[in-house]
């Protein structure tokens, strides 16, 4: 189990966070094994009815640890990276996202699968796929156009520019704008209330409203990865991933 992962089980509800503070809450491959077996566990167990994300430090996430990211890529449909993903589509339980500071990439394509969004008003949210020569994932290809309409996802995945915790509440990718600091607070305080229903009809509901979509989820989960490899091998993203380690902007004209 990776230090960077904090969790705990209180009334029923199971807060998961990353605490990586000093590099932004950026996500390692020994985080994602944790956070794949954390969700397992919250399946099986009894006593969890719903499962909070969040992160310490007043942020979110960053994505992806960019230097653990290039020395060991999810070249395998077993690894932990896409482990995690299925356990997000699969999870049958209700998930809930406390979103403060920043939120990049695999930081805001979770929030797809999450049941509800709590975003700071001061959040700052943003899908940097394509500036990094690479494609979405986590299903994102489908569900973002479900949530944000295919204009507003062509958009957010085609330019990557930064946008607000009030954008993510007004394009659908979040239910609710909290106050800086108050975010967590109320998710947890809708995870209670959740947790306080009865559980196998939470289930059966989330079942009914997404089971529609799960397949086309998980489908769209594996064709990513398939294409975010070979993304991951091209000369574009050998340049993307050099200019952002030299920090200096990247030169793609060369390529056609």
């Amino acid at each position: 189990m990776s230090a960077y992962i904090d969790s705990r089980i209180n009334r029923g509800v199971q807060v998961i966070a990353f605490n990586r503070p000093e590099r932004k809450n950026a996500l390692t491959v020994e985080m994602y094994e944790t956070l794949a077996a954390l969700l397992q566990s919250a399946e099986q167990d009894g006593q969890v009815r719903c499962a909070v994300f969040t992160g310490h430090g007043g942020l979110f996430t960053s994505g992806n640890d960019i230097q653990d990211f290039v020395t060991r890529p999810p070249q395998t449909n077993d690894h932990p990276v896409l482990q995690f993903l299925r356990g997000l589509a699969t999870f049958p339980k209700p998930m809930i996202a406390a979103v403060e500071g920043i939120a990049v990439g695999v930081g805001v394509t979770m929030l797809l699968h999450c049941d509800l969004v709590f975003v700071s008003r001061s959040a700052k949210l943003k899908l940097p796929f394509v500036n990094l020569a690479l494609c979405p994932e986590a299903g994102a290809s489908v569900l973002l156009p479900e949530r944000a309409g295919y204009p507003k996802a062509a958009e957010l995945l085609l330019l990557g520019d930064t946008f607000s915790g009030e954008d993510a509440a007004a394009w659908g990718i979040a239910n609710r704008i909290s106050e800086p600091g108050m975010t967590l607070s109320d998710a947890l305080a809708a995870a209670e209330r959740i947790a306080a229903q009865p559980p196998a009809a939470v289930r059966a509901t989330l079942s009914l409203i997404r089971g529609w979509r799960q397949s086309a989820t998980l489908d769209a989960i594996a064709r990513e990865a398939e294409a975010f490899r070979e993304r991951l091998n091209s000369p574009e993203a050998a340049e993307a991933f050099q200019a952002f380690l030299e920090k200096r902007p990247p030169d793609f004209s060369r390529f056609t």
